[in-house]
């Protein structure tokens, strides 16, 4: 098992779920075999996530493409 974690504020957690809900990477043809997203309890504004995958290479080339989008969107 190899895990992404992410960790980051956000401006407007809903407006990052959505987003996140709407799966623009395409989490499981990417080889995430499940995923948990948790907030701390004194920040609503900083989310932490776990993707799992199986395979090393799909887990570093999905944390580029987060990268990659993080880079282009505002949220």
């Amino acid at each position: 098992m190899h895990i992404v974690q992410i960790e980051h504020p956000v401006t407007d957690f809903a407006a990052w779920k959505e987003a996140f809900d709407g799966d623009p990477l395409g989490r499981e043809k990417s080889g995430v075999r499940s995923y948990r997203i948790t907030r701390p309890v004194d920040d609503p504004n900083y989310v932490v996530g776990h993707l799992e995958f199986d395979d090393p290479s799909a887990a570093e080339a999905f944390a580029v493409a987060l990268r990659d989008l993080w880079g282009r969107i505002d949220v």
